[in-house]
């Protein structure tokens, strides 16, 4: 498809933007407790504000009461059929979840009844990714309980054509996007309002962990919300720096230059540790291993926090390994 057929196409995909994915939808099951303590024994969530007569639902669990399970819903619009079936005219027949958003409105109780109504939000022009060339197709869930709004759920896709599958023998590496200097750029962090401030603190070189103004617990990653109490209030503290590795796992495959071992380019697209750093200060979040070969990491090994210039524009807090 040349350049000028790829903007008709894309026209022709916007066409669909504002139109409804699902109208009139309705939960199969009201909100309950027995699916809230599945979700919970399953996410290992012994938080008390989801048991007693005062409980309420996990707020990510927005989506569970939507879904049609096995056998669907009766309310998915025409228009979205539509919109799939050009893409799949178009050689993009395969399709895979991207990633999801949610905001939550009002918590969701026991005996709440959900209705929902979608539509179409965006569609992308045209992507050239790993796994193939496509259209991201991003989909907005209004959520209602008894009536009153409750959350936005955005939901992405994919919608893509499978790229052709190397020759055995003849596998080629994927040339990765480059920065302005040349060196092979890493993914970009996904930055909103719940996590905006984190980032501001890794410019400034400082690591901030959130702390409930009410009961003083600190949690990480950043949440909209204490998952101990349910309070909205926190602040923020800045972490030492200190920790140990609590758990890891050694990237091999797929091989991709911007992440490397040993920070030198020699070794780009090498092995190299991921770890769960558990911090001084009782939270744990996932980074790179520095400092040490990825093969002498280990747990209860000492680490301490610094930030890596992993290209032009992009820095990340990493850990630095203490070789014994």
């Amino acid at each position: 498809m040349t350049g000028g057929e790829s903007d008709r196409f894309h026209e022709r995909l916007r066409a669909f933007e504002g139109r409804p994915a699902a109208t009139a939808g309705r939960g199969k099951d009201a909100v309950n407790e027995a699916m809230i303590r599945h979700w919970c024994e399953a996410m290992g969530d012994t938080s008390p504000a989801y048991t007693g007569p005062d409980a309420i639902a996990p707020p990510t669990m927005l989506q569970a009461w939507t879904m049609g399970g096995l056998s669907g819903h009766t309310d998915r619009s025409s228009a979205y059929d539509e919109l799939l079936a050009l893409l799949d005219d178009q050689g993009c027949t395969s399709v895979v979840a991207t990633d999801c958003e949610q905001e939550y409105l009002r918590p969701l109780r026991p005996g709440d009844e959900v209705t929902f109504d979608a539509v179409i939000e965006s569609v992308s022009p045209r992507k050239t990714t790993k796994l193939g060339t496509g259209h991201f197709v991003t989909t907005r869930m209004n959520v209602r309980a008894n009536g009153e709004p409750a959350g936005i759920h955005r939901f992405r896709i994919l919608k893509y054509a499978p790229a052709a599958r190397p020759e055995r023998g003849r596998e080629a590496r994927p040339l990765p996007e480059r920065g302005h200097s040349g060196a092979p750029s890493r993914p970009r962090p996904v930055i909103n309002r719940d996590n905006q401030g984190f980032w501001d603190g890794v410019r400034e070189h400082k690591l901030l962990i959130q702390r409930c103004t009410a009961c003083a617990t600190p949690r990480f990653p950043w949440l909209p919300g204490c998952n101990a109490c349910s309070s909205p209030d926190w602040d923020t503290v800045e972490a030492s720096g200190a920790g140990t590795v609590f758990s890891y796992v050694v990237m091999h495959h797929p091989p991709f230059p911007a992440f490397t071992a040993h920070e030198d380019p020699a070794e780009a697209g090498g092995p190299y540790a991921v770890a769960l750093v558990e911090l001084a200060e009782g939270v744990r979040m996932i980074s790179n291993i520095t400092g040490v070969p990825y093969d002498k990491v280990r747990i209860g090994l000492p680490v301490q926090l610094e930030f890596l210039r992993v290209d032009d524009s992009l820095e990340l807090p990493v850990f630095r390994g203490e070789a014994g």
